[in-house]
């Protein structure tokens, strides 16, 4: 019988499994999925060889842990079954917005409950996960999440107050990223660069920041000033980034993620 049950078979899911099996912490046989009628549940299965269920409790049949990873906007509408079937589970949420309180309503007998935030490098096992428990963990309960959430990266336990401004930092923050890359590619091509050119050294610059920036392990302001020299091209390009606001933009934009998470939250 499957030790963990995926309800929801979609790419966040897909990441958790694939990386489970890869990591070799789980078998295929302990894992089993269930989706609704897109196809992506059977194709999951064909893929990895978990199996598939063929109703909730087939899913939850012997399993100690049900991962929750169907649309946020589903829950209102979860089979009412859930809250029979789920007693006694450790219940793991990667539904965006989807306060602890809220799920305790479709899963008021759970053991325990973990609201999770991953964003979207989880596919690629480079995520940053937040996420928060509705009570203290067993130690068996947090060993599951963390070698669920380890699947697709890294994860960082939070207080659920703190899980708005978290989603504005990591939850949307790859995509501040992605829109710097492309910025960074135009001023390339602005600059004269083919725009393959352009974006080959945008992407590989980040890159390679990231990275170092990771491994140093020092505050980003010190790898910046490693860049610059006085009166420099560095010194004059962060001189233009600083009179246009730079750093307050970007301030400006992880507090409007935050608001707007706040505001889905209390739909």
């Amino acid at each position: 019988m499957p030790k963990i049950g995926f309800l929801g078979a979609g790419r966040m899911a897909s990441a958790m499994v694939e990386g489970l099996i890869a990591r070799g912490g789980f078998a295929p046989a302990d894992l089993a999925c269930l989706g609704g009628k897109g196809g992506t549940a059977a194709a999951l299965s064909s893929r990895t060889a978990i199996r598939l269920a063929g109703s909730l409790d087939e899913l939850l049949d012997g399993a100690g842990t049900l991962v929750v990873a169907f649309k946020p906007q589903q829950l209102g509408a979860a089979d009412a079954g859930l809250a029979r079937l789920s007693s006694g589970k450790l219940v793991i949420s990667v539904l965006a917005g989807r306060r602890l309180a809220r799920l305790a309503q479709v899963f008021p007998a759970a053991r325990n409950i973990v609201r999770c935030m991953p964003n979207t490098a989880s596919r690629i096992g480079a995520g940053m996960t937040g996420w928060c428990s509705q009570g203290p963990l067993a130690a068996g309960d947090r060993a599951t999440v963390e070698s669920l959430l380890g699947a697709l990266g890294e994860s960082l336990e939070v207080p659920e107050a703190q899980m708005d401004a978290l989603t504005g930092v990591s939850g949307s923050g790859p995509a501040y990223v992605f829109e710097f890359a492309g910025a960074l590619r135009d001023g390339g091509i602005a600059a004269g660069l083919e725009p393959a050119t352009a974006e080959r050294l945008a992407v590989g610059t980040l890159l390679g920041a990231a990275r170092l920036l990771a491994e140093r392990k020092v505050p980003p302001e010190s790898l910046r000033d490693e860049v610059v020299s006085p009166n420099g091209t560095t010194h004059a390009a962060l001189q233009r980034l600083s009179a246009g606001g730079f750093r307050g933009l970007i301030r400006d934009a992880v507090l409007a993620a935050k608001a707007r998470s706040g505001e889905l939250s209390a739909e």
